[in-house]
C-alpha cells in the first residue's frame, strides 16, 4: 500500500498539536484528516474510514477513551488502528485505553522521527498475511483472518483488532505454550512499547467474549490456546 493511499485521522483539542503532527505526517506522504474532539472524530471516522487514528485522551465533549470505545463498536472501523498520544502517563490511563480497544499508547512529548517510526510499525498490519491458513475452526468457534471475523455458535463476536490478532496467534498453534515475549513481538511488534499488563488485559477480554476455558495461563511463561476445552 502506498503512503499516499493511507488515511490518518489526527484528533486533539490543541490546534498547535494538530498543526505540528499533521505537518510531519503530511510531509511523510500520508493523507491527514483532523478533528478537535471525540464527537468530531467519531463522525469523521465513519465518513473516511481511516487506516490509523492518533488521538488524545483528555478532550472536551467526548474524551478519547469514550471515543475509542464507540469507534470499536462500528463494524466498518474494526480494522482501523488506534494510537493514543497523550500527556497522561498513569497506569490506569493505559489500562483504560487498551480495554477500550486501543492498539498503542504513547506519552507526549514525542520526537517526530519516533512518531513516524511508530506509525510505520502500526501500519504494517495492512499487508496481506503470507500464511495460507486464513480460517481456523474449533468446533463451533470459527476464526477468519481474511475477514477479521470471529463467529461462535453462529453468532458474530465483536473483537477489536488487537484482541483478534492475539486470538488468531494463540489459536494458530493450539496446545502450544506461547511465551509472553513472543506474543508481544508478534502482536504488538518491536517498535511498539506497551505496559506489562497489556497482554493480561487482552486475555481477560478474550476470556469474557470467547470463553474462559479456551485460554490457559502458564504462570511465569505465557499462555496457550486449548483445543476442544469441553473434552479436557
Amino acid at each position: 500500500m502506498k503512503k499516499s493511499d493511507i488515511k490518518i485521522l489526527l484528533v486533539d483539542d490543541e490546534p498547535d498539536i494538530l498543526e505540528i503532527i499533521g505537518f510531519n505526517l503530511e510531509n511523510a506522504g500520508y493523507q491527514v484528516f483532523k478533528a478537535k474532539d471525540g464527537v468530531e472524530a467519531l463522525k469523521q471516522a465513519k465518513n473516511i474510514i481511516p487506516h490509523l487514528i492518533i488521538m488524545d485522551v483528555m478532550m472536551p465533549n467526548l474524551d478519547g477513551i469514550e471515543a475509542c470505545d464507540l469507534i470499536r463498536k462500528e463494524d466498518q472501523l474494526q480494522q482501523t488502528v488506534i494510537m493514543f498520544l497523550s500527556a497522561r502517563g498513569e497506569d490506569f490511563s493505559y489500562v483504560a485505553a487498551f480495554e477500550a480497544g486501543a492498539d498503542d499508547y504513547v506519552t507526549k512529548p514525542i520526537k517526530p522521527k519516533v512518531l513516524l517510526s511508530k506509525v510505520k510499525g502500526l501500519l504494517r498490519r495492512f499487508k496481506k498475511p503470507d500464511s495460507s491458513e486464513m480460517v481456523l475452526k474449533f468446533g463451533n468457534l470459527i476464526i477468519d483472518k481474511e475477514e477479521y471475523k470471529v463467529t461462535q455458535n453462529g453468532q458474530s463476536l465483536s473483537l477489536p483488532r488487537k484482541e483478534f490478532e492475539l486470538l488468531f496467534l494463540l489459536a494458530s498453534k493450539p496446545e502450544k505454550v506461547m511465551k509472553r515475549e513472543k506474543i508481544m513481538e508478534k502482536v504488538w511488534g518491536n517498535e511498539v512499547v506497551v505496559g506489562d499488563r497489556t497482554i493480561d488485559v487482552h486475555i481477560r477480554k478474550l476470556r469474557e467474549k470467547v470463553g474462559n476455558d479456551y485460554f490457559k495461563t502458564i504462570k511465569g511463561v505465557g499462555y496457550k490456546f486449548v483445543n476442544n476445552p469441553a473434552e479436557k
